[in-house]
């Protein structure tokens, strides 16, 4: 019988995707590299505000065109390599949004491999996970873009994979300023709209 309570599983185990779909539990969980890590609880009022102005500015941009953009809960599952079945991907997480560009990594479970753009909003209690755990997995998957939106002091950290595949950090972005995409340098979103919602 599938466990139907976070509790039931060994935290210290690691598990794979086909782990992932049997879980019933009502906690939301990710999965980095095999290792369960609960979500924090149900996002914060100053988390959903520029949640909703970034997807506005995003969805609003991406609308009509080839790429599409997505928001959590949706799975993003990451395998180890490229040899690796989907049923043995060991990160599955759930960015708050991502921009896939190939319609071939997008299926009715969410998207299989490395999307172009993904955007997370720290919360108390995931900024580790953000900041370390996401960032080596986005980086060895290739997620071409990176942006971790920090509520707390207004910024947004932009990370760019370079051609020896790995991230280089932009200048931080604070309130007063205009985000760009560095792999899509059409969008632009007005960080005092975001923040200030």
């Amino acid at each position: 019988m599938p466990p139907t309570t976070l509790s039931k599983l060994d935290v210290n185990k690691r598990y794979s995707y086909a782990d992932y779909l049997q879980w019933r539990f009502q906690e939301r969980v990710e999965l980095i590299r095999g290792k369960i890590f609960k979500m924090s609880p149900a996002p914060g009022t100053e988390h959903q505000k520029i949640s909703r102005q970034l997807s506005l500015a995003v969805f609003q941009y991406f609308d009509r065109k080839e790429c599409q953009a997505f928001s959590a809960p949706f799975d993003v599952r990451l395998p180890r390599t490229k040899e690796n079945s989907d049923e043995e991907a060991h990160t599955v997480v759930q960015p708050d949004l991502c921009v896939i560009c190939d319609p071939e990594k997008i299926d009715e479970r969410g998207c299989l491999g490395a999307p172009g753009l993904i955007i997370e909003i720290l919360s108390p209690g995931n900024s580790k996970k953000e900041m370390r755990d996401k960032f080596e997995v986005y980086e060895e998957s290739g997620v071409r873009e990176y942006w971790l939106v920090n509520p707390s002091d207004k910024t947004v950290l932009v990370y760019v994979l370079n051609d020896e595949g790995r991230y280089i950090g932009l200048q931080p972005l604070t309130e007063d300023q205009n985000a760009k995409a560095a792999v899509f340098p059409e969008l632009e979103i007005n960080l005092k709209e975001v923040f200030n919602s």
